[in-house]
């Protein structure tokens, strides 16, 4: 089913909405969930938001969500106001700060609605169904699996494949992260949007994997989930624990050429008032970057 936003209309320095813009529903991107690891409620992440990762583009009409943390769960009570639904869900990987609000997510559980599920080939050797059903809606879920009432359907990827989906071209690429994650580039009409989370920089280059996928992009949504000062503290290190800091984030979006930057996947520690400290930092080392922010909505190409 296609859909059309409501009317704001996001500026250069205020882009934050908790709706689409029809003059921008050809291409653009909302935030549903922007945090990394666990989800962190409370009055010191009120501003940022506390959900897991979960962002979803609006491309020509269609929804393509990207992966289904506990942000997942505000997007499927929008959803539910637009019934029936047919959408296209792509995971990174399956790790819980990417799946737990699958479970939450009230459109799957109601008939009527169609979600197309997109993943890299499982390395157990089971099919994309069967993986899914064991990591994402296991005997752990809260609801279970015979509740499920949408039509599931599932697509298997490979890194570095290029598919078409109702004229939007997506691209796959590795990123470096225990288990292996997938990144994506969404491209339409021209315009590109890549999502790298979770990711991990190399100590001595830049990992030409994400660099390319990111090339030229008009939006790069990257895993900063650490200052450079965490990732080599060396009382409490986070090298190989696969994320990367704002400052490497930085250097793959000038040696990409991207024209702008999402600092995403925050720390759970970090409080808003540690992110807007940073954020100054950031917006020094590239004036178009931007924060992640639950709510939060970019135009794509403008």
């Amino acid at each position: 089913m296609e859909t059309r936003p409501s009317s704001v209309v996001p500026t250069q320095d205020n882009i934050d909405s908790a709706k689409f813009s029809e003059n921008l529903d050809d291409f653009v991107v909302k935030f549903w969930g922007v945090r990394g690891s666990v989800p962190t409620p409370g009055k010191d992440t009120v501003r940022y938001g506390g959900n897991t990762s979960c962002i979803e583009m609006q491309i020509s009409g269609k929804r393509l969500i990207f992966d289904g943390g506990t942000g997942m769960r505000e997007l499927g009570k929008e959803l539910m106001q637009e019934m029936p639904v047919e959408a296209y869900i792509f995971f990174t990987h399956y790790h819980w700060d990417h799946i737990q609000g699958f479970p939450l997510f009230t459109p799957a559980f109601t008939e009527g609605n169609c979600f197309h599920i997109y993943g890299a080939t499982p390395p157990e050797g089971k099919s994309m169904k069967g993986h899914f059903i064991n990591r994402v809606l296991h005997y752990n879920s809260p609801v279970p699996l015979k509740g499920i009432q949408a039509d599931l359907r599932f697509y298997e990827l490979q890194h570095n494949q290029k598919m078409m989906l109702h004229g939007i071209k997506i691209e796959t690429g590795s990123l470096n992260h225990p288990n292996t994650a997938m990144g994506y580039r969404v491209t339409w009409n021209g315009r590109s949007a890549v999502y790298c989370s979770d990711t991990e920089h190399f100590p001595d280059r830049l990992d030409e994997s994400v660099v390319n996928l990111a090339r030229d992009a008009d939006v790069l949504i990257y895993d900063a989930m650490y200052t450079d000062d965490e990732y080599h503290n060396p009382k409490s290190p986070k090298v190989g624990w696969g994320h990367s800091t704002w400052q490497e984030a930085i250097k793959v979006a000038k040696a990409a050429r991207v024209k702008r930057v999402v600092i995403f996947h925050h720390e759970p520690t970090h409080s808003d008032d540690f992110l807007d400290e940073m954020a100054k930092k950031v917006k020094e080392a590239f004036p178009m970057a931007v924060m992640a922010k639950e709510g939060l909505v970019l135009p794509v190409g403008i």
